[in-house]
């Protein structure tokens, strides 16, 4: 692991790391704040960034590090998608390619190469940041925002062992049902839909809901809530499956990091308390 940057913030770290992931085939970059003290029963949540991102936008703008200072929370955010120049990319996309790995394991090609980020966050990722940091790894949560959103939940109904707490913002909770999922889910796992199944949480959790109380804030001004995000659809879900959930419409509030930032504190506090 090579340390990027380290940097003090209410009297933690801010760390950027670099480390090279087996999943992906390429070096890959994270963010991760580390609490004024560090033991080795500290929890760690992973915040999963949404389209377009990469582990900066989460360091710079969701303000995350004074409450995870307060709380004792390792907060790891990994970048969205593998990087580099041999790593293949749809340049004329902004919602396909780099910036948009979607936290799934591609098997198409030329994708299935480098885009494995769902065993990037599930298995690389946490190994790293438990081996160098001593955190506890029966203490993990995972948060995120819009795709990272969809990230969190799918990841979550996946591993709840493994990751016991779950929120997340905006999130694309019925890939299978919007255009944002269609493109995606297509070219990355092929024509067979039923395979996409796995990478929706409205059908996730009809299959197999968790323990854990799933947080969610949506905003209720956000463009793209009707037409990509369809919370309602996850609602119907959870209430069929018996999984509990809190959705939170906050009026006024769009699809940005200052609507990130405004809840910010709420899903900290909702995984510290799930965690403790």
């Amino acid at each position: 692991m090579k340390t990027v940057s380290d940097t003090q913030a209410f009297g933690g770290r801010q760390l950027v790391v670099e480390h090279d992931s087996q999943s992906c085939g390429c070096s890959m970059r994270a963010g991760v704040f580390l609490p004024p003290e560090v033991d080795a029963g500290a929890a760690s949540v992973y915040y999963l960034s949404g389209l377009t991102c990469t582990e900066e936008n989460f360091l710079t703008k969701a303000g995350a590090q004074r409450v995870a200072a307060e709380l004792g929370l390792v907060v790891v955010a990994p970048d969205t998608s593998p990087r580099g120049d041999d790593v293949p990319d749809s340049a004329e996309e902004w919602d396909f390619g780099k910036g948009a790995g979607f936290y799934l394991n591609a098997t198409q090609q030329p994708w299935a190469r480098n885009y494995q980020m769902y065993d990037y966050v599930t298995r690389d990722l946490p190994a790293l940041i438990q081996s160098e940091f001593d955190t506890d790894p029966s203490r993990q949560g995972v948060f995120g925002h819009s795709m990272g959103g969809h990230g969190a939940i799918t990841i979550h109904l996946k591993n709840p062992e493994q990751f016991r707490s779950v929120s997340a913002f905006a999130p694309i909770v019925a890939p299978t049902q919007v255009p944002w999922g269609h493109k995606a889910l297509g070219r990355y796992l092929g024509d067979d839909q039923a395979l996409w199944q796995d990478y929706d949480s409205c059908s996730l959790v009809r299959r197999q809901p968790s323990q854990a109380h799933i947080l969610v804030d949506q905003g209720g001004a956000d463009t793209f809530l009707e037409e990509q995000l369809r919370p309602q659809l996850f609602q119907q879900a959870c209430d069929e499956a018996g999984q509990q959930l809190t959705l939170r419409l906050r009026e006024g509030y769009d699809h940005s990091y200052f609507f990130v930032a405004s809840f910010m504190e709420d899903h900290l506090r909702h995984h510290a308390q799930a965690l403790s």
